[in-house]
């Protein structure tokens, strides 16, 4: 019952923090990023929130599943953990309120190294916990990709 009341809370926690960054990105979403050039390969809207959806599920599951463990098994990657929380968040603030697809850009650059870092921290300890990074990983590629790609063309 311990564990899954810790996945629980960690999943409501990664999910507060993807409602609160989609607040802060309203109006850009409205207003600015409609009318960026991307790459051709560029989801539609609707896709970003299924897999953001997803992604912050897997988040939760892991981390929640190496919660309760003793301090100093789970002290390293909880850290990274919220590091990665940070800077998905920032992300957010960075590329869309403040409209800046460089500082977006570096942003992106820090959390994709803070989440395989996590991913590769957190194997040891639990190989689920780490699996359930690998959507993430292959979405922040692609999202990196995406991010590069509106900094250089617009």
């Amino acid at each position: 019952m311990k564990k899954i009341l810790s996945i629980v809370i960690a999943i409501a926690i990664c999910f507060g923090v993807g409602i609160t960054a989609r607040y802060f990105q309203a109006d850009a979403l409205a207003s600015w990023y409609p009318f960026l050039e991307k790459p051709s390969i560029t989801p539609p809207d609707y896709v970003f929130p299924i897999a953001w959806g997803f992604i912050y599920l897997c988040m939760g599951i892991s981390i929640g599943l190496i919660w309760d463990k003793p301090t100093y098994v789970r002290f390293a990657p909880m850290w990274l953990f919220i590091w990665q929380l940070f800077f998905n968040f920032m992300w957010s603030i960075l590329f869309f309120t403040m409209q800046s697809p460089m500082l977006g850009f570096f942003c992106i650059i820090l959390l994709d190294i803070s989440v395989v870092l996590y991913t590769m921290q957190v194997y040891h300890i639990n190989r689920l916990s780490s699996w359930l990074f690998f959507p993430y990983i292959a979405w922040l590629t692609f999202a990196t990709y995406l991010n590069a790609y509106i900094l250089i063309v617009n």
